[in-house]
């Protein structure tokens, strides 16, 4: 051993800092849900909760869409979490497919429901670009933050990551905007609200070698 790679040697032993280990994925899920739900009781407080909404409360496919937003959202939290920490099954990123496909159904069996009871017009489809903007907006303090905590991993698939990271803090917020928002003609749901998390979820896709700055 040469006396350049023995002073390098003694160097780091000396100065080198301790690397604290992240915490598990389900653990920082658990961190990041907090600022989420908080920012998510802000805006319902803001907006005033709907006026059906002890009516919604007690209705099965409400309570399944809503249960199923919110799990896909905390899947897709802790898959973007797993694609960043060094040893992780890459496979558990798939989590979100699952609760993703229940809201999705829901959805679907809902516009079959509608047609059913009132034909076409409960397929009716009106513009509602605020859907976008609302679930934008809520969602912007759940996607920093869990930018921030995937930034300190190692992110070797940016864009799946963005992308499962756009779509827990778009769920989330899609969560908390029916809270408020009264609009629950399925179809309108599917594609303004739905939509409009799918489309957030791939415009953050395509930042990601921009802002996990890899890949």
């Amino acid at each position: 051993m040469n006396d350049g790679t023995e002073a390098l040697i003694d160097r780091l032993s000396r100065e080198a800092a301790p690397v604290r280990p992240l915490a598990p994925p389900h653990r920082r899920v658990a961190l990041w849900l907090m600022p989420g739900l908080a920012v998510l009781a802000l805006a319902v407080a803001w907006m005033g909760p709907r006026e059906d909404l002890g009516a919604r409360l007690v209705e099965a496919r409400f309570l399944i869409e809503q249960g199923a937003a919110l799990l896909t959202a905390l899947a897709a939290a802790f898959g973007a979490l797993v694609l960043c920490t060094p040893g992780m099954d890459r496979r558990l990123a798939l989590l979100p497919v699952l609760p993703g496909a229940v809201w999705a159904g829901m959805l679907g069996l809902g516009c079959l429901a509608d047609w059913m009871r009132a034909g076409a017009e409960g397929l009716r489809l009106a513009p509602e670009p605020a859907c976008l903007g609302y679930i934008a907006l809520i969602g912007i303090v759940p996607a920093l933050v869990l930018v921030a905590m995937l930034r300190r991993g190692v992110p070797l698939a940016p864009r799946a990551t963005l992308f499962l990271a756009g779509l827990a803090a778009a769920g989330l917020a899609n969560f908390g905007l029916r809270l408020f928002h009264d609009t629950d003609a399925a179809l309108m749901v599917l594609v303004w609200q739905f939509g409009s998390v799918l489309l957030l979820s791939a415009a953050a896709a395509l930042t990601g070698r921009a802002v996990l700055g890899r890949g």
